[in-house]
């Protein structure tokens, strides 16, 4: 498993946005299709909200590809 670190920057990240930033996907509109299709999940949870909004602890997992959320 890929396990990656994405530093925020703010209170939180948009997941669609996560994806593209983390270079898990080309664009955000490339991250909203992946949501759309259930392929991610958050803290374990699959996850449909392509706005869902990620927050500093929170791990988003998509497929092999592991993103963990630091301040």
């Amino acid at each position: 498993m890929q396990q990656l670190k994405f530093k925020l920057r703010g209170e939180f990240v948009e997941l669609n946005q996560l994806l593209k930033l983390s270079g898990v996907c080309d664009s955000g509109g490339a991250g909203k299709m992946l949501v759309a299709e259930g392929v991610v999940s958050v803290d374990g949870n699959k996850e449909l909200r392509k706005t869902a909004k990620i927050r500093a602890g929170q791990v988003v997992t998509l497929g092999d590809v592991q993103i963990d959320v630091v301040l």
